[in-house]
């Protein structure tokens, strides 16, 4: 009982309630967001597009999911995490609606795009809120707890969308809206305004501040500018590289190897049970290492996975190697997280998380683009190149590390300077 105790503790202990309430708001958000993923099939089956056309329409939901990033994290550092969380979630409500009974297909694209950009803007606010209220000894565990509430809730929409969908796309599109109306209840009613805006200090800052507080009017642009930021950000695109090729390459690998869809559903689904089961035992595992080691031992675990499959021909062997690049994406969920939300200057937290989460739009394009060209004219030598780049990601974790450990500790002295919460005054 001891033992369990001191689990517990280790994983969710020392988080306060406003965390909870941000969790359970992604969790249901998450558990709920299923009609986009059978957007394609709603639109081939029920409104009769072609197969073109309906990939032209999700590529529009693709891309205002790149543009609601950006737009959220200025909003968020602007009117407030509340505030951007949900007019974003009431607005997905209904939009989310009219989409369940709109029949042109000119006007579903339309929607489509409108939900992309509304569906991503929450990812900045949630993520500086956590920043906001927990504090920096907590939050490897508070993300490590954000990363398994996003893959149980993605499991659990995964598993009610097959079912809606063979009843109804028009429920699919109204449970989804019901989800996310829930979501913005929780968090209306539990979860306050977080963000607070500090006063300059006064006088200009040392020299030895970083840009990112030096810059006179910070904005979105100091985030692009910020070099120490923008090479851990690179290093997370080739992770998020890496991990699409599970939804994008590898399909196509299984089918050359004679696997049909079941076999990739399994592999898939062994990764989902992974996560669901293993994640609470992360922080133990690494919170007595530093964040750069335990990125370079990810990174390279998910290279070692993916470079696996060079040889691989039969189902074990992809089974096999889903563990290890799993236990990699593990393992670099909570530090990856961390590092950036310390990188980010309290007045830009959701701006710089916007800029972080444009590696996932992007990833998912290049994925696909260059692989199925890779794969196409490579064979099985695009998993070594695989491999291959995702073992030097690893070595360029461990040279930067030490050098982004000076920028945060620079970062956080210029922080302490500034004035004391009771000086600071509620936005939104």
């Amino acid at each position: 009982m001891h033992a369990l105790r001191r689990w517990w503790h280790d994983t969710a202990g020392g988080l306060p309630a406003t965390f909870w309430y941000l969790w359970a708001g992604l969790l249901i958000n998450r558990a709920g967001a299923f009609a986009m993923l059978f957007l394609s099939l709603y639109l081939t089956d029920v409104r009769g597009a072609s197969e073109g056309l309906a990939g032209t329409v999700v590529g529009a939901y693709g891309a205002g999911g790149a543009a609601g990033v950006l737009l959220g994290g200025v909003l968020a550092d602007r009117w407030g995490r509340r505030a951007t969380l949900l007019a974003a979630h009431l607005t997905t409500v209904g939009l989310m609606v009219t989409l369940a009974f709109t029949r042109p297909l000119l006007l579903i694209a339309v929607l489509s795009a409108l939900i992309g950009v509304v569906h991503s803007m929450p990812s900045p606010a949630f993520v500086a809120a956590i920043v906001d209220v927990v504090p920096a000894e907590r939050r490897s565990r508070a993300f490590n707890l954000q990363f398994w509430a996003f893959n149980l809730g993605m499991a659990v929409a995964s598993l009610l969308a097959g079912v809606l969908a063979e009843a109804s796309f028009t429920a699919l599109f109204l449970v989804d809206a019901g989800a996310t109306l829930t979501a913005a209840a929780v968090i209306a009613w539990k979860v306050p305004e977080t963000l607070r805006l500090t006063r300059p200090a006064a006088g200009p800052q040392p020299v030895t501040a970083p840009r990112s507080i030096r810059t006179r009017r910070p904005g979105l642009h100091t985030a692009l500018t910020d070099r120490t930021f923008l090479v851990f950000v690179g290093l997370t695109f080739v992770l998020a590289v890496l991990t699409m090729q599970t939804s994008t390459i590898m399909p196509l690998a299984m089918r050359a190897d004679g696997l049909g869809p079941s076999s990739y559903g399994l592999v898939v689904a062994l990764g989902g049970a992974l996560i669901v089961v293993g994640q609470l035992f992360v922080p133990r595992l690494i919170d007595r290492h530093r964040k750069d080691v335990v990125l370079a031992a990810s990174t390279a675990l998910l290279a070692l996975g993916f470079g696996a499959l060079a040889i691989a021909d039969e189902l074990a062997i992809y089974l096999g190697a889903a563990v290890v690049w799993t236990v990699g994406s593990m393992l670099a969920a909570p530090p990856n997280a961390q590092i950036n939300a310390d990188l980010a200057p309290p007045q830009l937290r959701a701006r710089y998380q916007s800029v972080f989460y444009l590696t996932f739009p992007a990833a998912a394009f290049v994925a696909p683009t260059l692989g199925g060209v890779s794969l196409q004219h490579l064979g099985d030598r695009h998993w070594l190149i695989v491999g291959g780049l995702g073992l030097l990601a690893a070595l360029g974790h461990l040279l930067a590390g030490p050098p982004r450990e000076r920028h945060v500790a620079a970062l956080r002295r210029v922080v302490d300077q500034e004035p004391t919460p009771a000086d600071r005054v509620p936005t939104g």
